[in-house]
């Protein structure tokens, strides 16, 4: 009873952790018209300027709400595509280190580029992992364009690559 008291009152911790990322969402969509001004070139500049308040000290998460506005007006720009707040929330969820699930269909590959772009600044790289080798060259193609406009190299690693081939595209 009292369990039920506590929850209606806080909510659960689902509850809250998603009014937490909503936060980070608003913040997000909050900078977007701000973002949309920025010609291509301010755009990719971004990313060095990312690189150097990391490297002055600021944290991934310090520069999240701003790396995510500049990835979602890149998508637009590039690939016609804009994330969606709940692939915004995906993206936060991602960096974390935390699970979402997403049914086919919903923009994983789209939610990944988020949590890419945004750890790939530390310059250390990122894997990402996909089921089969189809889906691994069709979204290496499509998303490698948009990395490629944020100034970040991507390639993709097949099941039966050799290994002086796998050394290349690591």
């Amino acid at each position: 009873m009292i369990g039920n008291l506590v929850k209606r009152i806080f909510g659960t911790k689902n509850d809250r952790e998603i009014k937490r990322i909503l936060a980070i969402v608003d913040e997000i969509n909050n900078l977007e018209p701000e973002t949309k001004k920025l010609g291509d070139e301010d755009l990719k500049a971004k990313t060095i300027e990312f690189r150097e308040r990391l490297n002055k000290g600021e944290t991934l998460d310090d520069i999240l709400v701003e790396a995510f506005a500049v990835v979602r007006e890149c998508s637009i720009r590039i690939l016609g595509m804009r994330h969606y707040d709940v692939q915004m929330v995906g993206g936060v969820v991602l960096h974390e280190g935390k699970i979402t699930e997403m049914k086919t269909g919903e923009g994983k590959t789209l939610v990944a580029t988020l949590s890419v772009y945004l750890n790939a600044l530390s310059g250390k790289g990122v894997h990402l992992v996909t089921v089969n080798d189809y889906l691994a060259t069709r979204d290496r193609e499509l998303m490698g364009r948009l990395y490629s406009f944020l100034g970040l190299t991507s390639d993709v690693l097949y099941n039966n690559m050799p290994m002086d081939k796998r050394g290349a595209a690591y």
